[in-house]
């Protein structure tokens, strides 16, 4: 029979195994502090009631001359009618990235409410004829409801000629408040060269994403660009930090179709 010494040390020893998992799990746990309000409360501004809509329409390869020329009809009629409150930002073509695919970017001023009732009035007028005809030219189409970062300035129209980049992060659930807190430090080193143009986050479709979108003059500007970042105390500590808030990134750089107000 085991002495009272020897199963008090198996004790003491087992639950000194047992605390030490526990501590290497919590290193690989995220600890998630308890919030009263939800993070686009928090994240998104205060003084406008803006909300984006994000296109992605993936063209047949024949046809992208033909839905280019078909969007450059229309567009440009619902952006200008004071009837729909509601305007184009941006439309584009992906140069490198997905290939022949449209990316476009609208704003609704009013929220859920301007987006309710310019959907029910585009239901009453010719773009239903747009419709039937971009359906015999699309492979797949997808979109997103977003907010703006309050820390981002809202895109306005710029000349050109400019190429964009739009860079697509995938964020761990429950990590946005994290992420916003970590740019909104991090936009101020990437402000030289004016290319920042909007930072979004998703409300509806693929959630806990996040859309930077920035303007370049061509792809050697905007190496440099990005590398110069570099140069900034700050910098690195912010990739360091964010990076392991991300599951999946993707970056299209985007050619401005004709009637895109950024140009």
């Amino acid at each position: 029979m085991q002495s009272f010494s020897v199963i008090l040390g198996n004790l003491v020893s087992s639950l000194c195994s047992v605390l030490y998992n526990l501590c290497v799990f919590s290193l690989f746990v995220r600890k998630v502090d308890p919030r009263k309000d939800a993070h686009s409360h928090l994240l998104a501004k205060k003084e406008d009631n803006n909300l984006y809509k994000i296109q992605f329409h993936n063209v047949k390869p024949e046809c992208l001359d033909a839905y280019n020329d078909l969007c450059a009809d229309i567009f440009p009629s619902i952006h200008a009618d004071p009837e729909y409150p509601c305007e184009l930002v941006g439309t584009w073509n992906t140069w490198y990235g997905e290939q022949d695919q449209a990316v476009h970017l609208w704003r609704y001023r009013g929220g859920y409410p301007a987006l309710t009732e310019v959907m029910n009035k585009l239901r009453q007028n010719e773009v239903t004829d747009y419709r039937k005809q971009r359906g015999t030219m699309l492979l797949s189409r997808r979109n997103q409801l977003l907010l703006e970062f309050s820390f981002w300035n809202e895109p306005v129209p710029r000349p050109g000629p400019n190429i964009y980049e739009l860079r697509s992060y995938q964020l761990r659930p429950g990590t946005m408040i994290e992420w916003g807190n970590y740019w909104a430090r991090a936009i101020n080193f990437r402000q030289q060269n004016h290319e920042a143009v909007g930072g979004f986050f998703s409300q509806i479709g693929s959630l806990y994403t996040v859309h930077h979108l920035w303007a370049y003059k061509d792809l050697q500007s905007r190496e440099d660009t990005r590398n110069s970042a570099w140069q900034h105390d700050g910098w690195d500590e912010v990739v360091y930090y964010t990076v392991p808030l991300i599951q999946h990134m993707e970056s299209r750089i985007m050619i401005p179709m004709k009637n895109s107000p950024l140009k």
